[in-house]
């Protein structure tokens, strides 16, 4: 990947993260509340974290990363489609992963919901326990574990950031169409053929999506939803780009 020549589009959306990232600290400014994803129910949700959302990082490390995935994977698909198709497929990756992370998370909150509801609790008392987090007023009627009280109250409150689910189409994109690249993994330096590499990727993430063993807050869903808009969208172009019709 040494001595890619960034492109256009990659540029202006690196630069964008980076301001981001960086103006807030300088004048102490949460933009948290505006452009962080927040659960549909959230007094802060607006439709546009749908995008917003993608520009926003928590940490060095995690803006480091995603801002050399998009531009050591995008820089090839941009070159091949050119800036215009190359932002709305980045795009609708990114607002892809988020609506599929809101499904899951409301699935899994209307899942807890359901159970204090038959609990007994009323509509009033179940929005105090995500008001103020507390529960122990009705510890001797709720069925649910502390573990799941503090996921439920989680999913309510903490709001998703970053640009890893548009990467994430933009890696399955790029494995579609350099699927021989050579790849490695940074606690696995081993160079793997794409075809191999990014779908031992998506299976790490759905693993840990699904069980209770992700280490920190990482929105694995938030990944393969991108992944999964960003394989219909590639997949189409590739089957139908030497389609000519009259």
């Amino acid at each position: 990947m040494n001595g890619i020549k960034i492109t256009e589009g990659i540029k202006h959306l690196i630069i964008v993260n980076i301001i981001l990232f960086v103006a807030p600290q300088i004048i102490n400014l949460d933009l948290t509340n505006i452009f962080a994803l927040h659960f549909p129910k959230n007094n802060h949700f607006g439709i546009w974290q749908y995008i917003t959302h993608m520009f926003m990082h928590g940490s060095f490390p995690h803006i480091l990363f995603n801002m050399y995935g998009l531009w050591a994977f995008g820089t090839p698909l941009e070159k091949m489609w050119g800036q215009n198709k190359f932002l709305f497929f980045y795009f609708s990756a990114g607002v892809g992963a988020g609506l599929i992370y809101s499904l899951v998370n409301y699935y899994q909150f209307n899942g807890f919901y359901e159970i204090l509801t038959q609990d007994g609790l009323t509509s009033s008392e179940i929005s105090n326990i995500l008001d103020t987090g507390v529960y122990t007023n009705f510890a001797d009627v709720i069925s649910l574990t502390k573990e799941e009280l503090t996921e439920f109250y989680s999913l309510f409150h903490t709001p998703a950031v970053g640009a890893s689910g548009a990467v994430y189409g933009v890696l399955v994109a790029f494995g579609m169409y350099f699927k021989d690249a050579k790849l490695a993994l940074i606690f696995f330096p081993v160079p793997i053929a794409a075809k191999y590499f990014i779908p031992l990727i998506l299976l790490g993430d759905l693993f840990f999506g699904m069980t209770k063993y992700s280490i920190g807050n990482v929105a694995h869903f938030a990944h393969i939803g991108g992944a999964l808009i960003g394989f219909l969208l590639a997949y189409y172009w590739k089957q139908n780009q030497f389609k000519y019709y009259k």
